[in-house]
């Protein structure tokens, strides 16, 4: 089933993919708390499967059809890809604060813009490259800003946990972009959480806990954050071509600095305040193009 191959406003999904990038940092605040509580995997495992009862209930009431092959093998590639990145990001995210994590995540975007070029032949515009350039040196002030918060004595493996993460999340990021040509969200959502949550459970003989009774709203409460934000980011993905939207990524910072300071008491500096903001003035600068014809990318599914 191909969906969304008709352009949208660009603007439009631009707005969509960044309200699931905000999603996606609340639940990222829950998920620390989670993982500092529980552990990295019970964490994921909880949350994995109550995703994949609230995306059941949403997919299987429209009574769909089963995918193709071609699609079920993408759902299995991008839920493989997505494990490994979100083992390797919460593991992380338990031992930096969430500002520096989501700092070091920003180079996915980046690599993302040559993963497209190779794997989909999507054109790198100039907008994208210049917002992209002028988002990295943000990202070089706030690294530079969080490496003077004292942080504890596993940091260095927390960082290149995160860093690992994000060139996962890069290839993702492309999976995500063919995925949504041939699948609309709600499968998207339902697939993506069932192959996570399978993945997980193979390990559940050794490593699952059944979680305290104070740790279940939370846990149900990352799921659903969780499942809204893939719906809304699958959605825009169909109407964008993922060298545009890339540059949303960036405005996850903002959202994992008021958090982290809000929830867990975490420092801001001023150097990383500069770099958000020329970061923000860089995703508006990206954003502002036409549509494209989305044609062009069906043969790369």
């Amino acid at each position: 089933m191909t969906t969304g191959a008709t352009a949208a406003r660009p603007a439009v999904a631009f707005a969509v993919a960044t309200a699931g990038i905000a999603i996606f940092s609340g639940m990222d605040a829950i998920m620390k708390g989670l993982v500092l509580d529980i552990g990295v995997y019970n964490a994921l495992l909880w949350r994995s499967l109550a995703g994949v009862a609230i995306a059941a209930v949403l997919h299987l009431a429209r009574r769909p059809a089963w995918p193709a092959r071609a699609t079920l093998r993408l759902h299995a590639l991008r839920g493989l890809v997505t494990t490994g990145m979100a083992v390797l990001f919460f593991w992380g995210l338990a031992r930096v604060p969430m500002a520096q994590a989501v700092a070091l995540t920003f180079i996915a975007p980046l690599i993302a813009l040559f993963f497209a070029r190779v794997m989909l032949g999507e054109p790198i515009s100039r907008r994208a490259i210049g917002g992209s350039v002028a988002a990295s040196i943000g990202v070089l002030l706030i690294f530079s800003g969080q490496a003077r918060v004292a942080a504890g004595p596993d940091a260095m493996w927390g960082a290149g946990a995160i860093l690992c993460s994000a060139v996962c999340y890069a290839y993702n990021i492309i999976l995500m972009r063919r995925q949504s040509l041939l699948a609309d969200a709600i499968e998207v959502a339902f697939f993506q959480s069932a192959a996570i949550a399978l993945l997980l459970a193979l390990a559940a003989p050794f490593l699952a806990v059944a979680p305290a009774a104070h740790h279940v709203p939370p846990l149900l409460f990352a799921s659903v954050l969780a499942v809204a934000s893939l719906f809304l980011l699958s959605w825009a993905y169909a109407r964008a071509e993922a060298n545009y939207l890339a540059p949303v990524e960036y405005t996850a910072f903002l959202w994992a600095s008021v958090l982290g300071w809000l929830v867990f008491g975490e420092v801001v500096s001023p150097r990383t305040v500069a770099g958000a903001v020329l970061i923000g003035a860089a995703c508006i600068y990206s954003a502002r193009r036409k549509a494209v014809p989305m044609g062009n990318l069906e043969a790369a599914t």
